[in-house]
């Protein structure tokens, strides 16, 4: 079916693929492709390719633009077959998705002898580039993966993750950070950050130009930040209610303790956002509310629509995993790190895989350094028993909007007892979590809540300073019953939406009071500095062996 992608020749359709499209939709796809094949072959002084991929010079000959322009005339052509695939939605999206894959894998970009860049690096390097792409690509063979940022320009705690603080707290799942403060004066109440569990922290944190983490010290908080253990093949057992209980609610009752106060204000982003509202679920069903204020950056609660995500998980996928590592018949084991960035990537391939591949393989280049690609290959394990309850309970099932349908740590589950004023922020342009599903939350919660739109995606959304003056957002101040109705009633407005969420949260801060340079108190005792053993805990094979 993709035979010949590469290089322009028409894709076919075998009979059996042609049956599952009605014929009068097939003829009018067909129709339409002839008549724009037509169109490159008689005129190709003509066409003008669209497409970064194909931007530089070298692909500004006839030739190479004829290339470009059937490659990506076979690619529409390939996804409107897909799209009129007569089956039911999820099927559908299984069959665009791996069509999607396919295409880009198969761009005459990725191939050298059809990507004239390629071909004139050889040239004029003598054939040092493509000795060098063999180096690097042995090299990555290596790791597992493909490089996407130069790894040796950075060290957590040296250039990123740098902000000053100690571990006041630890246990077998987290170290527990208390930031130096940065003003003369502080909010009385402190404020709690949960990252997901699924990468490290210091997304919050990269350099002190870009870190949420300075960011909100800097604006007079006292922040704690929960840094999750990168787990070994001894904790494949840990579950999602360890997480909550042993995690999260006790990272709540550390920061109380040492702040001295009954309400905090908490963040939780992504899934340190699904495991944040699941243990104030269940404190609140324990009738504690110990948050004065709840935030949740691009975060699900309701997994009714989970966006490209959901072509991987249905019930065959999540009893397989239940069967392998999720301890169905006492065999426990671990999500490896490494085979959930891989997939991430290819969530994105063109901008995270085959970019890479171009650049480093076929052309021999070094990719520069970037903090935040770095962050996003420094993998972390998840428990095979934790990972599996996430999956079923969540993407599959959707069970933690529906009030008692599970219990976490004794407690029958009812978000809508959460009743905290919330900020809920979304992403514009996230592929991991819809914004149209993180705005079901304003529905869910039921305190004061105010949903706020980023651009961008699922992290460069969320990491946006002010001082860079990037982007755009929208706000509206009133929760209409559905997210279209929401986005057209927002004002659009340019810039960072940091200071619309530190401005929104002062309100929950409590009284100022003096900066105090102490860390922890008599309980619990100062630890390492910032940023802690756990975060620096790197994934390896030796981790991943199975418990049985």
């Amino acid at each position: 079916m993709f035979a010949g992608m590469n290089t322009g020749a028409t894709p076919s359709l075998a009979p059996h693929h042609m049956a599952l499209i009605p014929q009068e939709r097939l003829a009018e796809i067909q129709k339409e492709y002839f008549t724009e094949l037509a169109h490159i072959a008689t005129n190709p002084e003509a066409i003008e390719v669209k497409d970064r991929r194909f931007s530089g010079k070298a692909w500004h000959s006839s030739w190479s633009k004829v290339i470009a322009a059937t490659y990506l005339l076979n690619s529409k052509h390939l996804l409107s077959l897909a799209q009129a695939v007569d089956t039911d939605e999820k099927t559908r999206q299984k069959i665009l998705f791996t069509t999607e894959q396919m295409i880009d894998a198969l761009s005459p970009s990725n191939f050298i002898a059809t990507n004239p860049e390629v071909l004139e690096n050889i040239i004029s390097t003598q054939g040092q580039s493509i000795q060098k792409g063999i180096v690097n690509l042995l090299g990555d063979m290596k790791k597992g993966k493909v490089s996407i940022t130069d790894e040796s320009a950075f060290e957590v705690g040296k250039n990123i993750a740098t902000t000053e603080g100690h571990v006041v707290f630890r246990n077998e799942l987290f170290e527990l950070i208390q930031y130096t403060p940065l003003t003369e004066t502080v909010f009385s109440r402190p404020y709690l950050m949960v990252p997901p569990c699924i990468n490290k922290y210091y997304i919050l944190d990269l350099q002190p130009d870009n870190s949420v983490v300075r960011h909100m010290v800097s604006q007079g908080h006292t922040v704690f930040l929960v840094s999750w253990k990168n787990p070994d093949a001894s904790m494949a057992q840990v579950s999602w209610e360890d997480y909550v209980g042993k995690g999260v609610i006790k990272a709540i009752e550390v920061v109380q303790d040492i702040g001295a106060s009954k309400q905090i204000n908490i963040l939780g982003f992504c899934v340190g956002g699904t495991l944040t509202t699941s243990a104030l679920a269940v404190l609140a069903a324990r009738d504690q509310h110990p948050a004065a204020s709840l935030t949740l950056f691009t975060t699900l609660l309701d997994f009714t629509n989970t966006g490209i995500l959901d072509v991987f998980i249905d019930e065959g996928m999540v009893e397989l995993r239940e069967n392998t590592i999720g301890g169905k018949g006492g065999k426990y084991g671990m999500m490896s790190g490494l085979d959930l960035g891989n997939t991430f990537s290819f969530l994105r391939p063109n901008d995270l895989v085959w970019n890479y591949v171009v650049e480093n393989y076929l052309k021999g280049n070094s990719p520069p350094p970037f903090d935040l690609l770095y962050w996003n290959g420094d993998s972390t394990n998840l428990p095979g028993n934790m990972y599996c309850w996430y999956l079923r309970h969540t993407y599959l099932q959707n069970d933690l909007i529906k009030p008692g349908k599970v219990t976490i740590c004794g407690e029958k589950i009812d978000l809508g007892k959460i009743k905290c004023p919330a900020y809920l922020y979304a992403s514009q342009e996230d592929h991991i979590v819809p914004w149209q599903s993180a705005y079901q939350s304003t529905h869910i919660l039921k305190g004061k809540n105010r949903f706020v739109l980023g651009a961008s995606g699922h992290i460069a959304g969320v990491i946006n300073p002010p001082a860079k003056n990037k982007r755009y957002y929208f706000e509206n101040n009133k929760i209409e019953p559905t997210a279209e109705a929401w986005l057209e009633g927002a004002k659009q407005i340019p810039g960072s939406w940091w200071p619309n969420y530190t401005a929104w949260l002062e309100q929950f801060g409590g009284e100022r009071k003096p900066a105090s340079k102490t860390f922890g108190n008599a309980k619990y005792k100062k630890l390492e500095a910032a940023p802690g053993i756990y975060v620096k805990e790197k994934s390896s094979l030796d981790q991943l062996q199975t418990n049985n």
